[in-house]
């Protein structure tokens, strides 16, 4: 079915959740003015859902703003229409959070869909809907799965097909969130021709320029929609700070953009005053977004956090890929560089963490555990590309990456694709999985984004034991290999599964998301892509569906 966004927009929130709204002095939408210059154009959001209530998110546009903080009021409900109000409380804001908005309750019903509204004056806020988390025995539930979601690369028609749907408990944004790049750099081109470019138009470095790309990207009429509609449990990548962060430093900061450490508080602070997460308890580190979520007896959720608490810094082919042309260099790559085990993605606290959730998650007889993760936790080795190394698609590529030839006679050598990935951090990937196989819990479904292509893959430590599985989002907007490679995108996965039969599916077409469905005796995933983001008319259709088999002590899949 073609949906055209514009109308499916006005039809909805989402399905008729403004409705609500009509005995008020406002619709509802968030657009207009209110005699006390209050607006909510960025719309509404929910997140942290526990099994007594959840945290809500706004922020207030000022046709005037005040010198000083404002109170805000808001209404939690178990209908559209308020009649029957679960929850009322009060909340502040100021210039100091930028005028964004959050409150929590622990007051609710598990296992219950409610409504939500923030009021302040005669303005009241669009109408959103979330969720707790269900407690006892639980027979079902279903996750939509997403990740990088450039805003100058397309409009986020996945974003509204997510919001179209009312069988969802929770999104999974597994980071990329946002993107810093300037209209001059990744993107650019591409949004002056749909009309996206974004603001600033400069790379952002300060708090204020994280605080204007956030507000760009909640602008976006599919971000809101489904941002209204579903309760988001996000954790961030790369982007939310700057391409390729590790601890100390990333490949996309430089001198002439400050102090690192300046940098990256000024985009957590902007990241916490903007997404519907909690902000750090006092003491607790900003970097330290970990934390996990209990469906019943039915799903233990996971979140991880491997950019900004401990990852080391990223070796690069870019770098030593002289030194892997002689046969010590590579050797001395593979055997010392490469496995070194003071090179750290997690950390140890992370990591006791995780551990203790995992084994309390399987004493309890809980039936599926589930991590939300940022990058490629299979082992991938480069495909050997020399077969298209003279095709007309590599001489265009050539234009926009010179590099890319000397790339192509790397990927004989039998090393891994992605060094940004946890094949870049082998020792940490085999400790993390004997923290995992003591906790018992070697049938994990790992979710993961960053490349902008499918995945579904089977996980296995170097003594060959399983793991679980792991599957892979395409991205919301941003471009794959498909974009890349051109017509030679099909021969590029064709390459990678000759050199990898634990990648089980490789697909680098179609923006998308994962549906992901659990139930007592089995779970599948859905790959669902979009087939246009230059416009707002789009379809949306599944591309592939696998079925997540038990097997032993661990997990298989099955491809539909």
């Amino acid at each position: 079915m073609r949906i055209s966004r514009r109308g499916a927009l006005r039809s909805t929130l989402l399905g008729g959740l403004a409705t609500g709204l009509s005995a008020c002095t406002t619709t509802g939408t968030g657009t207009r003015a209110e005699p006390n210059g209050a607006q909510f154009d960025h719309g509404v959001a929910s997140g942290e859902p526990s099994e007594n209530g959840f945290l809500i998110w706004t922020r207030i546009t000022w046709v005037n703003a005040p010198a000083g903080a404002v109170d805000l009021r808001y209404e939690i409900a178990t209908n559209a229409d308020f009649t029957d109000i679960a929850y009322r409380g009060d909340t502040r804001t100021s210039a100091q959070r930028d005028w964004t908005v959050k409150a929590e309750t622990r007051s609710l019903r598990s296992g219950e869909t409610y409504y939500y509204r923030f009021l302040i004056g005669d303005a009241v806020s669009p109408t959103g809907r979330s969720r707790t988390l269900p407690t006892g025995m639980v027979s079902a539930a279903r996750f939509a799965v997403v990740s990088c979601s450039n805003y100058a690369f397309g409009h986020f028609n996945v974003y509204d097909a997510i919001a179209q749907r009312d069988d969802v408990d929770a999104v999974i944004h597994l980071g990329d969130y946002i993107y810093e790049y300037s209209t001059a750099g990744y993107g650019g081109a591409v949004s002056r021709q749909i009309g996206r470019e974004h603001q600033p138009d400069k790379e952002i470095v300060t708090l204020s320029d994280y605080r204007t790309r956030h507000a760009q990207y909640k602008s976006d009429a599919g971000s809101q929609a489904m941002h209204a509609a579903h309760p988001l449990i996000p954790i961030w990548d790369d982007h939310e700070t700057t391409n390729n962060s590790w601890e100390g430093g990333a490949e996309n900061h430089d001198l002439g953009e400050g102090d690192w450490n300046e940098r990256r508080s000024a985009a957590l602070r902007a990241y916490y005053e903007w997404m519907p997460v909690r902000d750090p308890a006092r003491g607790q580190a900003a970097e330290e977004l970990i934390r996990d979520f209990q469906w019943g007896d039915l799903v233990t959720l996971a979140t991880l956090e491997t950019r900004l608490m401990a990852r080391s810094e990223q070796l690069d082919y870019a770098v030593i890929g002289a030194e892997l042309a002689t046969p010590e260099g590579l050797e001395k790559f593979k055997t010392v560089d490469l496995v070194d085990p003071s090179r750290e993605l997690l950390g140890r606290p992370q990591s006791e963490r995780l551990t203790q959730t995992m084994t309390e998650s399987v004493a309890s007889g809980t039936r599926w555990r589930v991590l939300a993760n940022q990058i490629i936790m299979a082992e991938v080795t480069t495909p050997n590309l020399t077969p298209i190394a003279d095709s007309p698609a590599i001489a265009e590529l050539e234009k926009v990456v010179p590099q890319i030839r000397d790339f192509i006679a790397l990927t004989t050598l039998d090393i891994p694709l992605n060094l940004d990935a946890w094949d870049g951090y082998p020792a940490a990937r085999e400790r993390f999985y004997a923290a995992m196989a003591e906790a018992g819990a070697t049938d994990l479904i790992v979710l993961t984004g960053d490349t902008h292509e499918w995945w579904a893959n089977e996980l296995r430590d170097n003594s060959g034991r399983r793991m679980g599985v792991e599957l892979g989002t395409n991205a919301v907007t941003s471009p794959g290999s498909s974009s890349y490679f051109g017509p030679e995108a099909s021969t590029y996965s064709a390459l990678l599964a000759e050199r990898n039969p634990m990648v089980r599916h490789h697909d680098p077409d179609g923006k998308g998301y994962i549906d992901l469905s659990l139930d007592r005796d089995e779970a599948k995933a859905t790959f669902i892509a979009v087939d246009n983001i230059l416009s707002l008319d789009y379809a949306a259709a599944p591309r592939a569906t696998f079925d997540i088999i038990r097997t032993d002590a661990s997990l298989a899949l099955n491809k539909r």
